[in-house]
C-alpha cells in the first residue's frame, strides 16, 4: 500500500462494502484450483475479529483463516486476493488506534512468511514476534523472504 499516512484505515476496517457475500463461480480452472464454486467473501471486520482472537506465542496464516471462514459459512472457499487486503488494512488500522490493539504481526503469510505490506514492514514484525519467543530465518539470497521457523508448532486453532 501507498500512502498510509494519509488513508483512514479504521473507516476502512468498518466498510462491510456489501460483504459477508457468497458468489457461485464458473471459471473451471479457479474451480479445480479451490475445489469447488462457492466463493465466500468476508468483510474487512471480521478479519480484525478473527486476528484479534490469536493469544501472545501463537500465530496463524492468511489461509487459515480464509478455511475458517469457508467453513463457518458452508463455502467451498474465502476468495484470497481480498482476504490478503483486508488482512493489512487489519494491520494498519491497529496502528492507527491508541487503543484496542489488533496483534496483527502473529498473522503470517502462507509457509509462515512474514508480511512486508505490515507497518514496520519486516523487521518491525520481526520484532513482535521474536519478542514472544518466535525465531525468524531468513531464505533466499536474492528474494530474500523472511519466515517463522517452525511456524506450525504454534498455531492458533480457531474456535468452531
Amino acid at each position: 500500500m501507498a500512502d498510509e499516512d494519509k488513508k483512514d484505515f479504521n473507516a476502512m476496517l468498518n466498510d462491510s462494502k456489501d460483504m459477508p457475500k457468497m458468489q457461485t463461480i464458473t471459471d473451471e480452472k479457479s474451480i479445480e484450483k479451490y475445489g469447488g464454486n462457492r466463493m465466500y467473501f468476508a468483510p474487512p471486520a471480521d478479519y480484525d475479529r478473527v486476528m484479534k482472537q490469536v493469544p501472545y506465542g501463537k500465530v496463524i496464516t492468511i489461509g487459515k483463516i480464509r478455511e475458517y471462514f469457508a467453513r463457518l459459512n458452508e463455502a467451498d472457499f474465502t476468495e484470497p486476493i481480498t482476504a490478503g487486503i483486508f488482512v493489512s488494512i487489519a494491520a494498519w488500522a491497529s496502528y492507527q488506534r491508541s487503543n484496542d490493539e489488533t496483534p496483527y504481526w502473529r498473522t503470517l503469510k502462507a509457509d509462515g512468511e512474514l508480511n512486508p505490506k505490515y507497518p514496520g514492514g519486516i523487521e518491525a514484525q520481526r520484532e513482535k514476534l521474536e519478542a514472544e519467543g518466535h525465531t525468524v530465518i531468513k531464505k533466499g539470497r536474492t528474494n530474500i523472504r523472511y519466515f517463522v521457523k517452525d511456524f506450525e508448532n504454534a498455531f492458533f486453532e480457531l474456535p468452531e
